[in-house]
């Protein structure tokens, strides 16, 4: 079942430091100062952010009728999803994902029982003395 827009506010509000406010005249959501996504009623999509320009790209050709942009977004690493080609399992997952990019890590950690969110690709060796 597609989701509605009452389903996205519930689903977005749901996630921890969550709060609604106005971008560019639209329903937004962010996450502690953090844009998370935003509502576009003139193509019932929703603004996600992704890890990178070649993964939007890569949505886009696996499904062009569920993933698109506008020429705004050609150059930003966010792909627009139309939301009657969703359910609501999937936005939990794609919002999940970003609030992990974006919420601090201290409180995903939390979140995750003690298991870091983010795996630190580099590690700190000590001067030896």
């Amino acid at each position: 079942m597609p989701v509605t827009e009452s389903v996205i506010r519930r689903v977005a509000l749901s996630f921890p430091l969550a709060c609604e406010k106005p971008s560019y005249g639209k329903p937004s959501f962010f996450i502690a100062k953090k844009f998370f996504t935003r509502l576009r009623s003139e193509d019932d999509s929703i603004v996600w952010i992704v890890g990178s320009v070649d993964e939007r790209d890569n949505l886009i050709e696996l499904d062009p009728k569920t993933y698109f942009i506008t020429e705004h977004y050609r150059d930003y690493p966010s792909v627009l999803v139309r939301i009657k080609r969703i359910n609501e399992a999937m936005l939990r997952k794609m919002l999940e994902r970003r609030w992990r990019a974006i919420a601090p890590k201290k409180l995903a950690k939390d979140l995750d029982g003690g298991k870091p969110v983010l795996q630190k690709t580099r590690t700190r060796r000590r001067k030896a003395r």
